[in-house]
């Protein structure tokens, strides 16, 4: 049986051989926190240590906050999964779907055979993509001149269907469509929303989409790996204010927030006081609501920003309300059932309900799908199992 130690022990021999510039590792049971431990530098070149108070780009693990609020929105019955969603904008109310492109390169679109629900959005059943894992949705941003979803601007959000609602899964906007959802039927920007009614009342107080000084002090940098599989720091990013606050990214935050988030869905909604959605709430979101259809395994059209993605070879991955699931057992320790995604920089989360586990990995790494921080991951998730007796 592995110590906590031991974990720790894994940690330092992963920096040490390069794997990570640093990371920050957290896990819980239903009783507690059984793991916290911060590891490595903030920045390779400025030699900042690593702290378990470090800031983080969430990116896509900002996900399953958004999830979250549109389920209370569901709750009290502002929204509902299977309606039409509220009308908002054609591009999400009337959309076109991309067939492909004509001799002269021209886009071929037809309008969507269906009308999108939240379910559709929640699950990225939908249609919509995101440019760094579809070809043709790269094409189309460069044959029509849209921005780019990196730039902020809603235009990025205005992109056609890469097939008709409901029918496959695929990676995309979703979620940033279910902010804007929240938005619109709230009465609130989504920065307000998340801090009135879901990481204010948890207490996740280095969330949000705009860091403070304060927090910017303690903000990681992103690195860069090289093809010979060195990492380099990249240049700080300039802040803009974007035009929306994007729902599926964008979040800072760290490793003890996002447990907080974790160890709220793992109790069934509620943590030290505070009840944000109903047990039976957290349950569905925790469903497998794409029937049949395979998810969870993306080809990359932009390889300094992501590898090719396929987090479990050869387990059957299905999609929740909010997040993926592995539907068989992992190899490292985590039951059927288990729902778990991450960010583009490399960042991981589960939610083990059937063994009572949740646990959390932190770096700030391009690309995504990095095989040494997938294997720091893997070691990691076990030495929690083993340590805990959950295994």
């Amino acid at each position: 049986m592995q110590s906590l130690a031991q974990i720790d022990d894994t940690f330092r021999r992963a920096v040490a051989a390069g794997d990570v510039p640093g990371a920050v590792a957290m896990a819980a049971t239903d009783k507690g926190v059984v793991y916290d431990g911060a590891f490595g530098a903030r920045d390779l070149g400025a030699g900042t240590a690593m702290t378990r108070d470090t800031v983080f780009r969430l990116a896509s693990m900002s996900k399953m906050v958004t999830a979250v609020a549109a389920m209370q929105l569901v709750e009290q019955g502002r929204l509902a999964l299977d309606a039409p969603v509220p009308e908002i904008d054609p591009a999400l109310n009337a959309p076109l779907v991309l067939e492909g492109f004509d001799a002269a390169g021209a886009p071929i679109l037809r309008p969507a055979r269906r009308r999108i629900t939240l379910r559709h959005l929640l699950t990225h059943t939908a249609g919509f993509t995101y440019e760094w894992c579809n070809a043709n949705t790269m094409r189309y941003i460069k044959t029509s001149g849209m921005p780019s979803t990196s730039t902020g601007r809603l235009a990025s959000l205005r992109m056609p269907l890469a097939f008709d609602p409901g029918e496959r899964w695929h990676y995309g906007i979703n979620i940033e469509w279910v902010g804007r959802i929240i938005e619109a039927v709230s009465g609130q920007t989504l920065d307000a929303y998340l801090r009135d009614h879901v990481t204010g009342p948890l207490g996740m107080d280095d969330t949000g989409y705009v860091a403070t000084p304060a927090q910017r002090a303690r903000l990681t940098s992103i690195h860069q790996r090289a093809p010979d599989g060195t990492l380099a720091p990249l240049a700080p990013e300039t802040p803009f204010t974007p035009e929306f606050w994007p729902g599926g990214s964008g979040l800072f935050s760290t490793a003890p927030d996002y447990l907080t988030l974790l160890r709220m869905l793992l109790n069934g909604g509620g943590s030290d006081g505070a009840r944000i959605l109903r047990a039976e709430t957290v349950a569905l979101m925790g469903r497998n609501h794409i029937g049949d259809l395979p998810a969870g395994v993306l080809a990359t059209t932009m390889q300094a920003r992501s590898n090719d993605v396929d987090l479990f070879p050869g387990g059957a991955l299905r999609w929740g309300l909010g997040a993926m699931i592995n539907m068989e057992a992992g190899p490292n320790g985590r039951g059927a059932g288990t729902q778990t995604w991450g960010g583009i920089y490399n960042g991981y989360f589960w939610l083990d309900p059937a063994r009572r586990v949740a646990g959390v990995i932190m770096t700030q790494i391009l690309p995504f799908a990095d095989p040494r921080v997938l294997a720091l991951y893997g070691a990691f998730e076990r030495g929690v199992y083993d340590a805990a007796g959950a295994a």
